[in-house]
């Protein structure tokens, strides 16, 4: 099944509702979005307090150009937005996609909303869209999201080396890739994550 950017493709379980992102959003986001800390690694366009509207410029473009899809996340047990995610990098060919720029307020952080979003965007993209595989990465420095990666069941892949400016602005830093295969996710994955929901 190819992935159809016009279509308003809606994840949700018990905990969380991931909806697509538009402009409807913009203040909601911003409440959450005024956390610094949120966007000390975040890679592009960062700080979305300040940059909000050229946040949701470029991720709506992104999806109008068909190489990116964000999803704004609700948490449903709080009953209030928690930030977002998206899919991006399609490969029609190779039949791939990578899964990033991900941020949620710190209030949310170690409450398993982040394991049902993933959850959810996986069970979309292997068992909903057919992908092969999804990629994921994150700045060396970001330690919070590589372990997040790993609970997940994620396999570390590679290193592309100094590809960021340190966090410090002192010398330079690495990025640390991650992967999902279809074929992990329905051997061990998918019941491991849905178990620690």
């Amino acid at each position: 099944m190819l992935f159809d950017f016009t279509q308003n493709y809606v994840l949700e379980n018990e905990r969380v509702i991931l909806t697509p992102l538009s402009t409807n959003h913009r203040d909601d986001l911003k409440k959450v979005a005024k956390e610094a800390l949120i966007w000390k690694y975040f890679l592009g366009n960062s700080n979305g307090y300040n940059k909000m509207d050229e946040y949701l410029a470029n991720a709506l473009q992104g999806r109008e150009n068909s190489n990116s899809y964000s999803f704004t996340i609700f948490d449903k047990e709080r009953e209030q937005y928690a930030g977002s995610t998206r899919f991006f990098d399609f490969s029609e060919e190779f039949n791939t996609v990578r899964m990033g720029y991900s941020w949620i307020g710190q209030k949310f952080w170690g409450t398993r909303l982040n394991k049902n979003c993933k959850y959810l965007l996986f069970e979309f993209a292997f068992d909903t869209m057919g992908f092969e595989r999804i990629g994921l990465g994150a700045h060396s420095e970001n330690i919070i999201s590589i372990a997040a990666m790993k609970s997940l069941g994620c396999k570390q892949e590679g290193i592309i080396r100094n590809i960021f400016p340190s966090i410090d602005g002192e010398g330079r830093s690495d990025a640390i890739l991650f992967g999902a295969l279809k074929e992990e996710w329905y051997a061990s994955l998918k019941d491991n994550l849905k178990n620690r929901l």
